[in-house]
């Protein structure tokens, strides 16, 4: 057996110290704290944690690996990386974007084991900005009753009267990547940007791709031409306009698919929130728009620090890609017969009769 061993920490600060609205001041004027921990614990000063460490089942000390060919490396990487793009060259959906609607899309989608979805994502980190909070700061705030999904993903969070706060922003992408990645239906290539659309009698039927660093440096090479993705069903998850921002939508007007992407309006997180979930369409046949990109392409206002209506947009953009598929979905009602935990979801999804005025 495993022998045990337990470390105990201990704590000289007061738990309430810092928290406590008596003693919280800022430029003399009280503060009044509505913190309240997720655990909270009976024990006075000072705060004790048990944690407990098991025997790793190998010798630390005299630890080594098995031999390999650094070909055999080099094969398994490629075999497995060409095989994915023989088999996504014809997919299903194509994601474009791994930000937290993108994710939150694919987390969706890929609940249905016959769908295959592919992510585009130009960085090599996906996540887009969902590490961090606003400002760099690391919470991440979500407004009820968007926390039903982070109920759903197992996610912890601080819960206070109309909204939630996880403790780092990073618990929500790490966790929400770590589930959809593992499905046997999805596959993420990252450091891929999706160069241009594939366009057929006025259908989206794809994506044109490129590796990202050769489409960032197409000024400085000779021509280096592309690849494709032919999909059935094309998800814009481009964000708020930057370098890769809203590429979709502005590729749609460049080509006269849509007549204009206005930009976002200035911050109003009770409009934004609610009209960019009511505003998640097919925006043209073939390619749904979700997430800050709606908000680029009708002008809506942007919400800040608040990630609610990533997730619910995302969603919300799984069950109209799934509908686009002649599948059983929340937009239409027709997957209510399963079951689904979470009513507000399918609310929030068959909502898209309503335009929300921005």
């Amino acid at each position: 057996m495993a022998a045990m061993a337990t470390t105990t920490l201990t704590s000289t600060l007061s738990k309430s110290s810092f928290f406590d609205h008596k003693n919280s001041s800022f430029h003399g004027t009280p503060i009044n704290s509505r913190f309240t921990p997720i655990k909270s614990s009976s024990q006075q000063n000072p705060t004790t944690i048990s944690v407990s460490l098991t025997q790793p089942p190998y010798d630390l000390q005299s630890f080594k690996f098995q031999p390999i060919k650094e070909s055999i490396v080099s094969r398994e990487m490629t075999r497995r990386y060409m095989m994915d793009m023989i088999t996504y060259a014809d997919t299903d959906v194509v994601i474009v974007g791994a930000g937290s609607a993108g994710l939150s899309c694919a987390y969706e989608l890929s609940k249905n084991p016959s769908i295959n979805v592919a992510i585009i994502e130009q960085s090599v980190s996906p996540g887009g900005g969902a590490w961090l909070g606003g400002q760099l700061f690391s919470a991440m705030v979500v407004r009820k009753p968007a926390h039903r999904f982070l109920d759903e993903l197992e996610i912890e969070y601080d819960e206070q009267d109309n909204y939630v706060v996880i403790k780092h922003a990073a618990l929500f992408t790490s966790t929400i990547m770590s589930k959809l990645l593992a499905r046997p239906n999805l596959k993420l290539f990252n450091a891929v940007a999706a160069e241009d659309l594939i366009v057929k009698d006025g259908r989206v039927s794809g994506v044109v791709t490129n590796w990202a660093l050769v489409s960032m440096n197409h000024d400085t090479q000779s021509c280096m031409d592309p690849n494709v993705m032919e999909a059935k069903v094309v998800v814009s998850s481009c964000g708020h306009d930057g370098p890769f921002g809203a590429t979709g939508v502005k590729r749609l007007k460049s080509i006269g698919m849509i007549d204009s992407v206005p930009g976002m309006k200035a911050l109003d997180m009770n409009t934004a929130e609610d009209a960019i979930v009511g505003l998640t369409r097919e925006i043209v046949p073939g390619m749904i728009v979700t997430g800050m990109e709606v908000a680029e392409v009708d002008g809506a206002p942007r919400m800040g620090p608040t990630f609610g209506a990533m997730m619910i947009s995302g969603q919300k953009a799984a069950h109209l890609a799934l509908k686009a598929l002649g599948e059983a979905n929340a937009v239409d009602g027709t997957c209510s017969e399963v079951g689904r935990e979470q009513p507000e979801f399918v609310l929030a999804s068959a909502g898209n009769e309503e335009i929300v005025d921005a």
